[in-house]
Protein backbone atom coordinates (compact mmCIF):
# COMPACT_ATOMS: atom_id res chain seq x y z
CA UNK A 1 0.00 0.00 0.00
CA UNK A 2 2.84 2.36 0.90
CA UNK A 3 4.55 1.74 -2.45
CA UNK A 4 1.32 2.21 -4.36
CA UNK A 5 0.50 5.41 -2.45
CA UNK A 6 4.00 6.75 -3.27
CA UNK A 7 3.51 5.90 -6.96
CA UNK A 8 0.12 7.65 -7.11
CA UNK A 9 1.55 10.66 -5.29
CA UNK A 10 4.45 10.87 -7.77
CA UNK A 11 2.08 10.74 -10.75
CA UNK A 12 -0.05 13.46 -9.20
CA UNK A 13 3.00 15.63 -8.56
CA UNK A 14 4.18 15.25 -12.14
CA UNK A 15 0.74 16.15 -13.42
CA UNK A 16 0.72 19.23 -11.21
CA UNK A 17 4.11 20.30 -12.59
CA UNK A 18 2.87 19.97 -16.16
CA UNK A 19 -0.28 21.90 -15.32
CA UNK A 20 1.86 24.67 -13.89
CA UNK A 21 3.96 24.77 -17.06
CA UNK A 22 7.08 23.52 -15.25
CA UNK A 23 9.33 20.74 -16.63
CA UNK A 24 8.33 17.38 -15.17
CA UNK A 25 11.78 16.02 -16.14
CA UNK A 26 13.63 18.15 -13.59
CA UNK A 27 14.78 15.05 -11.71
CA UNK A 28 16.35 13.81 -14.93
CA UNK A 29 18.61 16.82 -15.35
CA UNK A 30 22.09 17.35 -13.99
CA UNK A 31 22.45 20.73 -12.31
CA UNK A 32 25.68 22.71 -12.63
CA UNK A 33 26.47 25.98 -10.88
CA UNK A 34 27.71 29.20 -12.50
CA UNK A 35 29.41 31.41 -9.89
CA UNK A 36 30.45 34.73 -11.44
CA UNK A 37 30.11 38.42 -10.58
CA UNK A 38 27.44 39.94 -12.79
CA UNK A 39 27.61 43.28 -10.96
CA UNK A 40 30.31 45.31 -9.23
CA UNK A 41 33.90 45.98 -10.26
CA UNK A 42 34.54 42.48 -11.69
CA UNK A 43 31.41 42.32 -13.87
CA UNK A 44 33.40 43.73 -16.82
CA UNK A 45 35.43 40.50 -16.85
CA UNK A 46 33.13 37.85 -15.38
CA UNK A 47 29.81 38.41 -17.17
CA UNK A 48 31.15 36.95 -20.42
CA UNK A 49 32.28 33.81 -18.54
CA UNK A 50 28.72 33.27 -17.35
CA UNK A 51 27.46 33.69 -20.89
CA UNK A 52 30.02 31.37 -22.51
CA UNK A 53 29.25 28.77 -19.81
CA UNK A 54 25.58 28.91 -20.79
CA UNK A 55 26.53 28.61 -24.46
CA UNK A 56 28.67 25.55 -23.70
CA UNK A 57 25.85 23.94 -21.74
CA UNK A 58 23.48 24.52 -24.67
CA UNK A 59 26.05 22.95 -27.00
CA UNK A 60 26.38 19.85 -24.81
CA UNK A 61 22.61 19.55 -24.43
CA UNK A 62 22.14 19.78 -28.22
CA UNK A 63 24.40 16.73 -28.52
CA UNK A 64 22.27 14.73 -26.09
CA UNK A 65 23.48 16.01 -22.74
CA UNK A 66 25.58 14.00 -20.29
CA UNK A 67 24.72 10.35 -19.54
CA UNK A 68 21.49 10.96 -21.49
CA UNK A 69 20.49 13.83 -19.18
CA UNK A 70 20.24 17.52 -19.99
CA UNK A 71 22.46 19.93 -18.08
CA UNK A 72 20.60 22.60 -16.10
CA UNK A 73 22.49 25.77 -15.20
CA UNK A 74 21.96 27.47 -11.85
CA UNK A 75 23.34 31.01 -12.10
CA UNK A 76 24.13 33.16 -9.06
CA UNK A 77 25.66 36.65 -8.72
CA UNK A 78 28.18 37.14 -5.87
CA UNK A 79 28.38 40.80 -6.99
CA UNK A 80 32.18 41.21 -6.61
CA UNK A 81 31.68 40.65 -2.87
CA UNK A 82 34.28 38.13 -1.71
CA UNK A 83 32.48 36.76 1.41
CA UNK A 84 29.30 36.48 -0.68
CA UNK A 85 31.13 34.08 -3.00
CA UNK A 86 31.32 31.56 -0.14
CA UNK A 87 27.65 32.02 0.71
CA UNK A 88 26.59 31.57 -2.92
CA UNK A 89 28.87 28.55 -3.32
CA UNK A 90 27.26 26.89 -0.31
CA UNK A 91 23.83 27.65 -1.74
CA UNK A 92 24.75 26.00 -5.05
CA UNK A 93 26.23 22.89 -3.45
CA UNK A 94 23.93 22.34 -0.46
CA UNK A 95 20.59 23.78 -1.57
CA UNK A 96 20.64 23.55 -5.36
CA UNK A 97 22.55 20.23 -5.30
CA UNK A 98 24.73 21.05 -8.32
CA UNK A 99 27.14 18.40 -9.58
CA UNK A 100 29.95 20.91 -10.16
CA UNK A 101 30.53 24.65 -10.04
CA UNK A 102 32.23 26.71 -12.74
CA UNK A 103 33.32 30.10 -11.54
CA UNK A 104 35.34 32.74 -9.67
CA UNK A 105 37.82 35.15 -11.23
CA UNK A 106 39.87 36.82 -8.51
CA UNK A 107 42.00 34.69 -6.24
CA UNK A 108 40.39 36.26 -3.20
CA UNK A 109 37.02 34.92 -4.39
CA UNK A 110 38.56 31.49 -4.99
CA UNK A 111 40.18 31.49 -1.54
CA UNK A 112 36.80 32.47 -0.08
CA UNK A 113 35.00 29.43 -1.52
CA UNK A 114 37.71 26.80 -1.01
CA UNK A 115 36.55 25.80 2.51
CA UNK A 116 33.02 25.18 1.17
CA UNK A 117 34.20 22.82 -1.58
CA UNK A 118 36.56 20.98 0.77
CA UNK A 119 33.97 20.61 3.53
CA UNK A 120 31.25 19.35 1.15
CA UNK A 121 33.64 17.38 -1.11
CA UNK A 122 32.34 19.22 -4.16
CA UNK A 123 33.99 20.33 -7.40
CA UNK A 124 35.09 23.80 -8.53
CA UNK A 125 36.45 24.49 -12.01
CA UNK A 126 38.49 27.71 -11.91
CA UNK A 127 39.09 29.30 -15.36
CA UNK A 128 41.50 32.18 -14.76
CA UNK A 129 45.28 32.55 -14.63
CA UNK A 130 46.42 32.83 -11.04
CA UNK A 131 49.40 33.07 -8.68
CA UNK A 132 49.82 29.37 -7.94
CA UNK A 133 51.07 28.39 -4.46
CA UNK A 134 47.97 26.19 -4.15
CA UNK A 135 46.91 22.65 -4.93
CA UNK A 136 43.47 21.37 -3.96
CA UNK A 137 41.81 18.02 -4.53
CA UNK A 138 38.42 19.68 -5.07
CA UNK A 139 39.59 22.25 -7.65
CA UNK A 140 40.51 21.88 -11.31
CA UNK A 141 42.53 24.85 -12.55
CA UNK A 142 41.89 25.46 -16.26
CA UNK A 143 43.69 28.84 -16.28
CA UNK A 144 47.45 29.35 -16.19
CA UNK A 145 49.91 28.86 -13.36
CA UNK A 146 52.78 31.42 -13.14
CA UNK A 147 55.14 29.34 -15.29
CA UNK A 148 52.46 29.29 -18.00
CA UNK A 149 52.06 33.08 -18.12
CA UNK A 150 53.96 35.40 -15.77
CA UNK A 151 57.48 33.94 -15.98
CA UNK A 152 57.52 33.52 -19.79
CA UNK A 153 56.16 37.07 -20.20
CA UNK A 154 58.96 38.60 -18.14
CA UNK A 155 61.55 36.46 -19.91
CA UNK A 156 60.21 37.86 -23.18
CA UNK A 157 60.45 41.46 -21.92
CA UNK A 158 64.09 40.85 -20.96
CA UNK A 159 64.94 39.34 -24.33
CA UNK A 160 66.15 41.27 -27.37
CA UNK A 161 62.83 40.69 -29.17
CA UNK A 162 60.94 42.03 -26.14
CA UNK A 163 63.02 45.19 -25.84
CA UNK A 164 65.67 44.11 -23.33
CA UNK A 165 64.04 45.55 -20.20
CA UNK A 166 66.37 46.12 -17.22
CA UNK A 167 63.96 47.90 -14.83
CA UNK A 168 60.45 46.81 -13.86
CA UNK A 169 57.31 48.38 -12.44
CA UNK A 170 55.06 45.76 -10.81
CA UNK A 171 51.63 47.43 -10.85
CA UNK A 172 48.61 45.59 -9.50
CA UNK A 173 45.30 45.60 -7.68
CA UNK A 174 45.80 45.15 -3.95
CA UNK A 175 44.89 41.55 -3.20
CA UNK A 176 46.40 38.07 -3.11
CA UNK A 177 46.92 37.39 -6.85
CA UNK A 178 49.03 40.46 -7.71
CA UNK A 179 50.98 40.39 -4.43
CA UNK A 180 51.83 36.68 -4.67
CA UNK A 181 52.61 36.88 -8.39
CA UNK A 182 54.92 39.82 -7.75
CA UNK A 183 56.62 37.95 -4.90
CA UNK A 184 57.40 35.20 -7.41
CA UNK A 185 58.50 37.70 -10.06
CA UNK A 186 60.80 39.50 -7.61
CA UNK A 187 62.49 36.18 -6.80
CA UNK A 188 62.74 35.37 -10.52
CA UNK A 189 64.18 38.81 -11.38
CA UNK A 190 66.68 38.50 -8.53
CA UNK A 191 67.83 35.16 -9.99
CA UNK A 192 68.47 37.07 -13.23
CA UNK A 193 70.58 39.72 -11.50
CA UNK A 194 67.98 42.51 -11.28
CA UNK A 195 68.51 44.63 -8.14
CA UNK A 196 65.73 45.71 -5.77
CA UNK A 197 66.43 49.33 -6.69
CA UNK A 198 65.48 48.46 -10.28
CA UNK A 199 62.04 47.21 -9.25
CA UNK A 200 59.12 49.44 -8.26
CA UNK A 201 56.02 47.82 -6.74
CA UNK A 202 52.68 49.69 -6.66
CA UNK A 203 49.16 48.60 -5.66
CA UNK A 204 45.74 50.22 -5.98
CA UNK A 205 42.36 49.16 -4.53
CA UNK A 206 39.63 47.46 -6.54
CA UNK A 207 37.72 50.01 -8.61
CA UNK A 208 40.59 52.54 -8.56
CA UNK A 209 40.12 55.17 -11.28
CA UNK A 210 42.82 57.84 -10.96
CA UNK A 211 46.12 56.71 -12.50
CA UNK A 212 47.55 60.13 -13.36
CA UNK A 213 50.14 60.21 -10.57
CA UNK A 214 51.06 56.54 -10.99
CA UNK A 215 51.63 56.89 -14.74
CA UNK A 216 53.68 60.07 -14.15
CA UNK A 217 55.86 58.15 -11.66
CA UNK A 218 56.32 55.31 -14.16
CA UNK A 219 57.49 57.85 -16.71
CA UNK A 220 59.98 59.29 -14.19
CA UNK A 221 61.23 55.82 -13.13
CA UNK A 222 61.81 54.87 -16.78
CA UNK A 223 64.38 57.66 -17.13
CA UNK A 224 66.81 55.39 -15.26
CA UNK A 225 67.00 52.78 -18.01
CA UNK A 226 64.96 50.48 -20.23
CA UNK A 227 61.77 49.89 -18.24
CA UNK A 228 58.73 47.63 -18.58
CA UNK A 229 55.47 47.54 -16.64
CA UNK A 230 54.00 44.23 -15.49
CA UNK A 231 50.31 44.85 -14.86
CA UNK A 232 48.18 42.69 -12.59
CA UNK A 233 45.39 45.28 -12.44
CA UNK A 234 42.03 43.52 -12.36
CA UNK A 235 38.51 44.49 -13.34
CA UNK A 236 37.22 47.85 -14.52
CA UNK A 237 40.29 49.73 -13.24
CA UNK A 238 42.03 48.69 -16.45
CA UNK A 239 39.95 51.18 -18.43
CA UNK A 240 41.21 54.36 -16.66
CA UNK A 241 44.76 52.94 -16.47
CA UNK A 242 44.99 52.42 -20.22
CA UNK A 243 43.28 55.74 -20.90
CA UNK A 244 45.90 57.49 -18.75
CA UNK A 245 48.71 55.72 -20.61
CA UNK A 246 47.29 57.21 -23.79
CA UNK A 247 46.84 60.65 -22.22
CA UNK A 248 50.45 60.65 -21.01
CA UNK A 249 51.76 59.57 -24.39
CA UNK A 250 53.52 56.59 -22.83
CA UNK A 251 54.02 54.38 -25.86
CA UNK A 252 55.05 50.75 -26.02
CA UNK A 253 58.29 51.76 -27.71
CA UNK A 254 59.14 53.80 -24.59
CA UNK A 255 57.78 51.65 -21.74
CA UNK A 256 56.02 48.44 -22.79
CA UNK A 257 53.21 47.20 -20.56
CA UNK A 258 52.47 43.48 -20.36
CA UNK A 259 49.13 42.69 -18.75
CA UNK A 260 48.09 39.42 -17.15
CA UNK A 261 44.40 40.25 -16.65
CA UNK A 262 43.56 42.27 -19.76
CA UNK A 263 42.14 40.62 -22.82
CA UNK A 264 39.82 41.43 -25.67
CA UNK A 265 36.82 41.97 -23.37
CA UNK A 266 38.51 44.61 -21.19
CA UNK A 267 39.77 46.53 -24.25
CA UNK A 268 36.28 46.98 -25.68
CA UNK A 269 35.84 50.14 -23.57
CA UNK A 270 39.16 51.70 -24.52
CA UNK A 271 40.49 53.65 -27.50
CA UNK A 272 43.32 51.26 -28.35
CA UNK A 273 45.07 53.42 -30.95
CA UNK A 274 47.44 55.01 -28.37
CA UNK A 275 48.11 51.54 -26.93
CA UNK A 276 49.53 49.90 -30.04
CA UNK A 277 52.33 47.51 -29.19
CA UNK A 278 51.53 47.10 -25.49
CA UNK A 279 51.31 43.43 -24.58
CA UNK A 280 49.24 40.78 -22.89
CA UNK A 281 50.31 37.26 -21.92
CA UNK A 282 47.67 34.54 -22.17
CA UNK A 283 47.21 30.99 -23.40
CA UNK A 284 44.68 31.97 -26.09
CA UNK A 285 43.73 34.97 -28.21
CA UNK A 286 40.68 35.40 -30.42
CA UNK A 287 42.99 36.24 -33.33
CA UNK A 288 44.73 32.83 -33.49
CA UNK A 289 44.14 31.17 -36.83
CA UNK A 290 42.92 27.58 -36.89
CA UNK A 291 39.64 25.81 -37.78
CA UNK A 292 38.73 25.01 -34.17
CA UNK A 293 39.01 28.65 -33.14
CA UNK A 294 37.16 29.86 -36.22
CA UNK A 295 34.21 27.64 -35.25
CA UNK A 296 34.41 28.74 -31.59
CA UNK A 297 34.43 32.46 -32.44
CA UNK A 298 31.61 32.06 -34.97
CA UNK A 299 29.52 30.12 -32.45
CA UNK A 300 30.08 32.76 -29.74
CA UNK A 301 29.18 35.70 -31.98
CA UNK A 302 26.04 33.90 -33.17
CA UNK A 303 25.08 33.07 -29.57
CA UNK A 304 25.61 36.68 -28.45
CA UNK A 305 23.41 37.92 -31.28
CA UNK A 306 20.68 35.32 -30.70
CA UNK A 307 20.55 36.03 -26.95
CA UNK A 308 20.75 39.80 -27.59
CA UNK A 309 23.62 40.14 -25.15
CA UNK A 310 24.89 43.65 -24.39
CA UNK A 311 27.51 44.67 -26.98
CA UNK A 312 26.54 41.66 -29.12
CA UNK A 313 27.61 43.56 -32.22
CA UNK A 314 31.18 43.69 -30.92
CA UNK A 315 31.23 40.33 -29.10
CA UNK A 316 34.73 38.97 -28.55
CA UNK A 317 36.25 35.82 -27.11
CA UNK A 318 39.17 35.74 -24.66
CA UNK A 319 41.39 33.40 -22.66
CA UNK A 320 39.21 32.83 -19.55
CA UNK A 321 36.24 32.20 -21.88
CA UNK A 322 38.22 29.50 -23.66
CA UNK A 323 39.28 28.03 -20.28
CA UNK A 324 35.62 27.97 -19.19
CA UNK A 325 34.60 26.25 -22.43
CA UNK A 326 37.36 23.63 -22.11
CA UNK A 327 36.63 23.02 -18.42
CA UNK A 328 32.93 22.33 -18.92
CA UNK A 329 33.60 19.98 -21.82
CA UNK A 330 36.31 18.11 -19.88
CA UNK A 331 34.00 17.74 -16.88
CA UNK A 332 31.25 16.35 -19.15
CA UNK A 333 33.74 13.87 -20.66
CA UNK A 334 34.82 12.78 -17.18
CA UNK A 335 31.21 12.26 -16.04
CA UNK A 336 30.56 10.11 -19.10
CA UNK A 337 33.70 8.09 -18.37
CA UNK A 338 32.84 7.71 -14.68
CA UNK A 339 29.17 7.04 -15.47
CA UNK A 340 28.48 9.14 -12.39
CA UNK A 341 28.54 12.72 -11.05
CA UNK A 342 30.02 11.49 -7.76
CA UNK A 343 32.89 13.83 -6.89
CA UNK A 344 35.56 11.20 -6.21
CA UNK A 345 34.66 9.22 -9.33
CA UNK A 346 34.75 12.33 -11.51
CA UNK A 347 38.10 13.40 -10.02
CA UNK A 348 39.55 10.00 -10.94
CA UNK A 349 38.06 10.23 -14.45
CA UNK A 350 39.43 13.78 -15.01
CA UNK A 351 43.01 12.52 -14.90
CA UNK A 352 44.47 12.56 -18.39
CA UNK A 353 41.38 14.02 -20.06
CA UNK A 354 42.20 15.76 -23.34
CA UNK A 355 40.37 18.35 -25.41
CA UNK A 356 41.16 20.08 -28.72
CA UNK A 357 40.96 23.71 -27.64
CA UNK A 358 40.30 26.84 -29.71
CA UNK A 359 43.96 27.78 -29.09
CA UNK A 360 44.74 25.08 -31.65
CA UNK A 361 46.48 22.85 -29.10
CA UNK A 362 45.23 19.63 -27.56
CA UNK A 363 45.13 20.35 -23.82
CA UNK A 364 45.65 17.64 -21.20
CA UNK A 365 44.53 17.61 -17.57
CA UNK A 366 47.55 16.67 -15.50
CA UNK A 367 47.05 13.45 -13.54
CA UNK A 368 48.97 14.72 -10.50
CA UNK A 369 48.19 18.41 -10.02
CA UNK A 370 44.71 19.19 -11.48
CA UNK A 371 46.15 21.80 -13.86
CA UNK A 372 45.99 21.86 -17.65
CA UNK A 373 49.08 21.60 -19.81
CA UNK A 374 48.74 24.87 -21.78
CA UNK A 375 50.55 26.82 -24.49
CA UNK A 376 51.86 30.30 -23.68
CA UNK A 377 51.24 33.23 -26.03
CA UNK A 378 52.24 36.89 -25.95
CA UNK A 379 50.20 39.30 -28.04
CA UNK A 380 50.54 42.95 -29.04
CA UNK A 381 47.51 45.22 -28.89
CA UNK A 382 46.21 46.20 -32.33
CA UNK A 383 44.07 49.21 -33.24
CA UNK A 384 40.91 47.07 -33.46
CA UNK A 385 41.26 45.81 -29.86
CA UNK A 386 42.58 42.43 -30.95
CA UNK A 387 46.05 41.00 -30.36
CA UNK A 388 48.75 40.01 -32.80
CA UNK A 389 50.63 37.00 -31.42
CA UNK A 390 54.35 37.89 -31.37
CA UNK A 391 55.61 34.84 -29.46
CA UNK A 392 54.30 31.43 -28.43
CA UNK A 393 55.53 28.07 -27.20
CA UNK A 394 55.70 25.18 -29.64
CA UNK A 395 53.98 22.78 -27.26
CA UNK A 396 51.73 23.00 -24.20
CA UNK A 397 53.65 23.68 -20.99
CA UNK A 398 53.14 21.57 -17.86
CA UNK A 399 52.01 23.71 -14.92
CA UNK A 400 54.17 24.26 -11.85
CA UNK A 401 51.58 25.29 -9.24
CA UNK A 402 54.31 25.87 -6.64
CA UNK A 403 56.92 28.25 -8.02
CA UNK A 404 60.48 26.89 -7.98
CA UNK A 405 61.64 30.47 -7.34
CA UNK A 406 60.08 30.46 -3.87
CA UNK A 407 62.19 28.79 -1.19
CA UNK A 408 60.60 25.73 0.41
CA UNK A 409 58.47 24.75 -2.60
CA UNK A 410 60.57 21.73 -3.52
CA UNK A 411 58.53 18.55 -3.73
CA UNK A 412 55.13 20.28 -3.61
CA UNK A 413 54.05 19.85 -7.24
CA UNK A 414 51.76 16.85 -6.69
CA UNK A 415 48.55 16.28 -4.75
Amino acid sequence: MQTRRHFVTSIAAAAALCAAGLPAYAADTIKVGILHSLSGTMAISETSLKDVALMTIEEINARGGVMGKKLEAVVVDPASNWPLFAEKARQLVSKDKVAAVFGCWTSVSRKSVLPVFKETNSLLFYPVQYEGEELEKNVFYTGAAPNQQAIPAVEYLMSKDGGGAKRFVLLGTDYVYPRTTNKILRAFLKSKGVKDSEIQEVYTPFGHADYQTIVANIKKFSAGGKTAVISTINGDSNVPFYKELGNAGLKATDVPVVAFSVGEEELRGVDTKPLLGHLAAWNYFESVKNPTNAAFVKKWKAYAAAKKLPNAATAVTNDPMEATYVGIHMWAQAVEKAKSTDTDKVIAAMAGQTFKAPSGYTLTMDMTNHHLHKPVMIGEIKSDGQFSVVWKTKEPVRAQPWSPFIQGNEGKQKL
